[in-house]
């Protein structure tokens, strides 16, 4: 579809730039020749509304034989969506999906009260070099739909929304935003986008969300002539009109947010959630390792191996 001429940004003007609360630089960790990138949770901010765990994956090359092996393990309390710029990851979890996540697709899973799932390169991917790119959130659910039950859902790339013109194309992946709704159920007010932008493309911000943040992927933004370069997150005041303007060499970015949630949430491990007794239930229950009659089940196909609980 095309670009709204509605949505047309104004330059801000002044001291707009104060309208940045926050800018969050990722921690990064060596995983043994695949890099990731934290951005959230961090020390001055906990969550951009409903999201509560940013990280980037990669860009990683691979050599034949090699990959990622995530074991299956546990969540709760949350919702997790892994967007993939390039390459290719191997889903499976103990709803009994068995789903590769691809390029600009949604796969969307809900923990609820519990889920454990995998995540691996395997198969005949693995028998050639490959490369993986790619961003993993976690959306924290609401208290009302912590204990739900786990579910999954897989939305094609060409489902999603997907505006384009005047030099910016935007990928909506999660919630609402510019006028669209992407089709995966979410339990809060959420907005989730992949926007690519060519130089000197402007884009505004959705003004009708409450928290709204931006991680630059590549390239690099102004905000009324500051500029802010790939690998930084911003975090804006609710309310103000905010325009990015891409640099000369363009930009990727995600924009995320939404309404904030009804208090902070408590992290721990693989899970979250609004009390520490929910942690607690939960760790107990993966500690016992009752696959057959407990609250957690191992992936079917995957069921081999898992990841203990940390001692800490």
């Amino acid at each position: 579809m095309s670009w709204n001429p509605a949505l047309d940004p104004d330059c801000p003007t002044g001291d707009m730039v104060d309208a940045i609360e926050t800018v969050i630089v990722p921690r990064a960790h060596d995983l043994g020749g695949f890099e990731v990138r934290r951005a959230l949770p961090a020390p001055k901010r906990q969550m951009v509304g409903p999201f509560i765990f940013f990280d980037q994956m990669g860009p990683a090359e691979f050599v034949t034989g090699k990959g990622i092996d995530v074991r299956p393990h546990p969540h709760i309390g949350l919702a997790t969506v892994t967007y993939l710029y390039k390459g290719k990851i191997h889903h499976r979890d103990s709803l009994g999906t068995d789903q590769w996540i691809e390029p600009g697709a949604v796969n969307w899973m809900v923990a609820g009260h519990g889920i454990t799932h995998s995540e691996r390169t395997d198969g005949e991917i693995r028998e050639r070099p490959h490369d993986l790119f790619g961003i993993q959130t976690w959306v924290a659910l609401p208290e009302a739909a912590e204990d739900a039950p786990a579910a999954f859902e897989h939305a094609p790339k060409d489902t999603l929304p997907f505006l384009e013109g005047e030099g910016k194309e935007v990928r909506l992946i999660l919630g609402t935003a510019y006028g669209e709704a992407a089709p995966v159920k979410v339990y809060s007010e959420t907005f989730y986008a992949d926007a690519v932008l060519q130089p000197g493309a402007r884009i505004p911000l959705p003004d009708d969300h409450e928290d709204r943040g931006v991680y630059v992927v590549s390239g690099a933004i102004t905000v009324a002539g500051d500029t802010f370069e790939a690998g930084q997150m911003m975090v804006f005041r609710p309310g103000d009109r905010i325009t990015l303007t891409a640099g000369d060499a363009g930009a990727r970015l995600m924009l995320l947010g939404g309404a904030t949630l009804e208090g902070p949430r408590h992290i721990w491990w693989n899970f979250v959630a609004s009390s520490k007794e929910r942690i607690d239930a939960a760790k107990e229950a993966w500690r016992a390792g009752d696959w057959a009659h407990g609250r957690f089940q191992l992936p079917p196909g995957d069921d081999a191996e898992f990841i203990p609980l940390p001692d800490r």
